[in-house]
């Protein structure tokens, strides 16, 4: 008999621009499917915004009154729009925004209160779901590959653009995924000096020129040489701004677009050893609105693969909806978060109950 569960998916991502709200129904027969009914991103307020974006500065005191002012602020955001449509919600799936993620020192924190969200909004909540893979020895990162096989397992290729670009792919039947490189959390960086909060159609980059050197120092980092799996925190930016500004005087726009260009030769290193097919890729996520990276990327796989276009509202809230998907295996009890992806010791089920 087949099941249905009507999900609220939360994703607060690395960019930093607002809180992705996405509305799913997951139906279980023998495969599984699934149908977006409502996404929305609420931008955050002004000093929220900040706060979060400067958490990982806060004092002890500070960081947990952010912890529970964050989850109730995001409870009421769900309860207005509930409200508002008159949905009904089984559970609500909150990522949380991450403040530190250091898996080599079995650490990573994710704030959001649990309770704070659950009182607000008044329905059960599922929260923190990676800690439990990373006190197993994974990455706790990605996530989103137990989602990518079950529900967008028709494409060989799954990439989101976020604050950080990551890849996800079934190779010899098992799913592999990693973080490629940053992608928005530098990007966006460089377009703040240039007076905006995003380079708005890669217009800045289109106008910069490559600073060969720095490309060079970048393609030759040690991350890129690890093996899977492995991720990318905020924490590991320094490295790259050590290069990118390096007691010189690089302009901005020089800067993006050095930027996309390692970034596409980081992602097509990683596409190169499944080229001599042509193969299907998905690409997500708010980079994917980048349209002069877009343009580079569609002509470095020309030939070999197959961009996929797939639409404003997927591209915005596919990360939503899996975490909400992640909640519903939650309640399961079955493995929401993959060894061979995290490199934990198995495969695990993630996720702290609040309300249920």
């Amino acid at each position: 008999m087949d099941q249905t569960y009507k999900v609220i998916g939360l994703m607060s991502g690395t960019s930093g621009d607002g809180l992705d709200i996405a509305y799913c129904h997951f139906t279980k027969s023998k495969d599984w499917s699934f149908n977006l009914e409502f996404g929305e991103t609420v931008p955050f307020p002004e000093n929220l915004g900040k706060s979060l974006q400067f958490a990982h500065d806060f004092d002890s005191l500070s960081l947990a009154q952010l912890d529970v002012d964050f989850g109730k602020w995001m409870g009421r955001q769900v309860r207005n729009l509930i409200d508002r449509k008159g949905w009904e919600v089984d559970v609500v799936c909150s990522h949380g925004h991450t403040v530190f993620h250091q898996p080599s020192k079995r650490l990573t924190l994710q704030i959001g209160n649990g309770w704070a969200l659950h009182q607000e909004v008044g329905v059960p909540v599922i929260n923190d779901f990676r800690m439990n893979d990373v006190q197993l020895g994974g990455q706790g990162a990605p996530l989103v590959p137990i989602g990518d096989r079950h529900l967008f397992g028709a494409y060989d290729y799954c990439i989101n653009l976020g604050g950080i670009a990551n890849i996800s792919m079934e190779i010899s039947g098992e799913r592999k995924a990693f973080d490629i490189c940053p992608f928005n959390l530098l990007l966006n960086r460089y377009a703040v000096s240039l007076g905006k909060s995003y380079d708005e159609n890669g217009d800045f980059a289109r106008e910069g020129k490559v600073l060969e050197d720095v490309l060079d120092r970048l393609n030759g980092l040690t991350y890129y040489k690890q093996p899977n799996a492995k991720s990318l925190g905020r924490e590991d930016l320094d490295i790259y701004l050590e290069i990118l500004e390096n007691k010189l005087d690089h302009r901005p726009q020089d800067v993006l677009r050095t930027l996309v260009e390692h970034y596409i030769f980081q992602i097509m290193r990683v596409l190169s050893p499944e080229s001599s097919k042509r193969k299907s890729v998905l690409v997500t996520g708010g980079g994917a609105f980048n349209m002069f990276f877009m343009q580079k990327l569609k002509e470095a796989m020309a030939g070999y693969f197959e961009l996929i276009d797939a639409g404003k509202e997927m591209i915005n809230f596919k990360e939503a909806l899996i975490f909400g998907f992640l909640g519903v295996l939650r309640l399961r009890n079955e493995p929401n978060c993959l060894a061979s992806v995290t490199g934990a010791k198995k495969d695990s089920c993630g996720g702290m109950l609040f309300g249920l």
